[in-house]
This record gives structure tokens, sequence and C-alpha cells, in this order.
């Protein structure tokens, strides 16, 4: 897909993966409009259009769809599930209202934002949906119980999903990343990057070679991984 012109829908844009991506897809053309909890820094541009909105809410899913078809037009070319919520523990240590917060951000909030944009899709017979996963939804870990649990659920999602809508000639593609550095977990990133990790920029290069395939070709699913990754 040539990406100059098109819409595209980017959760958790306010930092991480979803600020780098938003700035990468900027520089190719795309008007995106980025949907968080929180205003970025740093990502001024007239082609950019901040939507508040938390995945974790239906409602607050549908009221930011609505926003930004008002705001920035009604096709939706390109939907981006990147919002995240990773928190660690035991699993007979683990709080239930955290085990809910990452069920309703990490799958419930993917859910309800492909619900919004499909009709409007398949109109176009023209879209693409990219969910972040995580290889931690390839194979469990020990205290991630959670966050594992949520991420196999975004891969499952993604495989029903492309085999659902494939045929209305919409794509879509889970993007599984290894160690990122990022604000995951409550982390700051360090002020020199790690080369053990996986920098944003680079998972955001990443998207925009699936985004940018050419149009009869689906890559389903992709697994990204640091190079030399630490001991």
């Amino acid at each position: 897909m040539d990406l100059t012109g098109k819409i595209v829908i980017l959760t958790g844009v306010s930092k991480g993966i979803g600020h780098a991506t938003a700035a990468a897809l900027l520089a190719k053309g795309a008007i995106v409009a980025g949907w968080g909890r929180t205003a970025p820094d740093g990502l001024a541009h007239e082609r950019f259009q901040f939507i508040e909105c938390d995945v974790r809410s239906e409602v607050s899913v549908q009221e930011a769809y609505e926003n930004t078809r008002r705001e920035v037009g009604q096709e939706v070319h390109v939907l981006i599930n990147n919002a995240g919520e990773g928190i660690m523990g035991p699993v007979d240590g683990f709080g239930a209202d955290d085990w809910r917060t990452m069920f309703d951000t990490n799958v419930h909030g993917p859910f309800y934002c492909c619900r919004a944009v499909l009709p409007q899709m398949k109109r176009q017979q023209l879209g693409h949906i990219i969910n972040v996963a995580s290889l931690a939804g390839t194979v469990g870990n020990e205290n991630m119980a959670g966050y594992c649990a949520t991420k196999f659920a975004v891969r499952g999602f993604s495989e029903s999903l492309f085999k659902e809508v494939r045929a209305d000639g919409i794509k879509v593609t889970c993007v599984n990343p290894g160690s990122v550095e990022t604000y995951f977990n409550g982390a700051t990133p360090g002020a020199a990057p790690n080369p053990r990790k996986l920098q944003p920029e680079e998972v955001a290069a990443t998207i925009l070679h699936v985004l940018e395939s050419p149009p009869g070709v689906l890559i389903s699913e992709v697994d990204v991984r640091p190079l030399q990754p630490g001991k």
C-alpha cells in the first residue's frame, strides 16, 4: 500500500512503539489519527490528529471513531492496535484488578477497535489491520502468565480475523516484537539505546514494511527479535 494520503488509526500513540510508528507514518505521507489517554509530545504535524481514547472502554472507542471520522475523514485505510499493558507477577500473588486491566487493554481493546472500523473497510473493500502482540504470545514464561495469556489471545484473534475478512480485501497482520526498549511494565528507557533490545523505531520500520507490501500479498504474522539479545 502506498501510504501517501492514507488515513491511519493508531492506538497507544503517546510513547514507545506507538509514538515511533506515528512519526514513521507521517514521514511516509500518511494521515494519522493517534488514539490515546495522553497526548504525545513531539508529534505536532498538519497530518496528525490526537483523539482522546481509552481502548478499555467500548463507549470511548466508539466516540473516538466518530470523532476521527469528523476530524480526519470518513475512510479508514489502516488500523494499528498497539495500545498494551504489561503487569508481571506470580499467579497466586496477582491482583484480579491487574488481570482484568491487561485483558481489557490487550484483548478487549483490539476487539472494540476492529469492530468499529470493519464496516467501513468492508464498504471500501480495502484495509489493513495490524495487531501488535508479542513473542510472549508464543511461549509461556514464569511470572508473566497474565501478559502471555493476553498475547496468545491476540494471536488467535488475529488468525481468525484474517481468515474472516481476506475475501473483503482486508489484510490482518499480527506483529510479535521481542524485548523492546520502551516504558513497558513501568520501565524507563535509558539515555543511551540498549543494543541488546529492539528500539521502538525498529519495530515501527517493520510495521511500515508490512503495510507497504504489494496489494496481493498478505503477511499474516511477523516475529521481530533483537539480533544479539542479552544473556
